[in-house]
């Protein structure tokens, strides 16, 4: 039987994104404890935060009203990034100077764990620029608590999510394919419940190891991705024309071109593609327990779109 403990109060960033969003509702949802749950807004007038949310006014990347937002916190998510935010400044530098930020705020606030999403990848992660962001976020949160967690998640499967976005535009609008070499790379596409529900128990299994590796069902190429999401949206499945010697800054103006996402997010995108992202780690029990497949994933997301 898998030990929990219910927190007092959780603290929930990034309450209006992707994730954060579909993560909100369930942490409502699963108060058997009375636990109170607190979201860090910038504009709390803007927010439309479901009923029985308290609100912080907040600017992680300012350093702004983290001492406030964290007062009486158990579990804090932190669920931000600085890529595709529209700065002007480097992604990862904002990244480093919000970890601090709020890292140190929590130290103060006595916080116990963080429970902190970024990317799942093995030694060719450190190729990624973006990938490397992730991971120094994850271990500057991690020298402030005394239990940190670190989910690596693969490709999330989900309407908003850039990656997946990418991949069904690219299916969409192309006859013929040419193709990278990270077409190749293989990965474990994970769809957005279960990267949500993962989260939701994060925040009181007890035991947790500072890392947890988190994927679907099945290991794929983006090749096979792109086939399968074709058949999904009742495409014809495009020949493929694989060109190797397509450098990363080719590919990401291909993608970028096609892809439906703009360039300055594309680039560390695409650098992450290179990198096998493979779960080699099981999660502990009740977290990822039953994830879904590819095509289950990719109808759900369609279906939300």
């Amino acid at each position: 039987m898998v030990s929990r403990t219910v927190p007092d109060r959780i603290l929930l960033t990034g309450a209006t994104g992707s994730i954060g969003g579909r993560l909100l509702p369930g942490l409502l949802g699963d108060r058997q404890g009375g636990a109170a749950i607190r979201a860090l807004v910038r504009d709390p007038a803007r927010a439309r935060l479901p009923e029985g949310v308290e609100t912080a006014k907040g600017d992680v990347f300012a350093g702004e009203g983290l001492d406030a937002a964290l007062e009486g916190v158990d579990v804090a998510y932190y669920l931000i990034h600085a890529m595709g935010r529209g700065n002007k400044g480097d992604f990862a530098d904002l990244d480093r100077r919000g970890a601090w930020a709020f890292g140190e705020a929590a130290e103060r606030a006595g916080v116990r764990r963080i429970v902190y999403l970024g990317g799942l990848g093995g030694k060719q992660a450190e190729e990624s620029h973006h990938l490397q962001s992730r991971a120094e976020v994850a271990k500057i949160l991690a020298r402030h608590v005394p239990e940190p967690v670190h989910a690596r998640a693969a490709m999330v499967i989900a309407p908003d999510s850039q990656s997946f976005v990418i991949l069904k535009h690219l299916v969409d609008r192309l006859p013929v394919m040419v193709c990278p070499k990270w077409v190749s790379t293989r990965s474990q596409p994970i769809a957005a419940r279960d990267v949500t529900a993962a989260l939701l128990a994060l925040s009181t299994v007890d035991d947790v190891p500072g890392e947890v590796q988190l994927g679907g069902a099945e290991v794929l190429t983006y090749r096979e991705m792109m086939l399968r999401t074709a058949d999904a949206l009742e495409r014809r499945r495009p020949p493929m024309v694989p060109v190797p010697f397509m450098t990363p800054r080719l590919s990401s103006l291909w993608v970028s071109l096609f892809g439906g996402v703009e360039y300055p997010l594309v680039r560390p995108l695409v650098e992450g593609l290179r990198a096998e992202m493979i779960v080699t780690a099981p999660p502990p029990d009740g977290v990822n327990d039953a994830p879904l497949g590819f095509d289950a994933a990719v109808a759900e997301a369609l279906a939300d779109d």
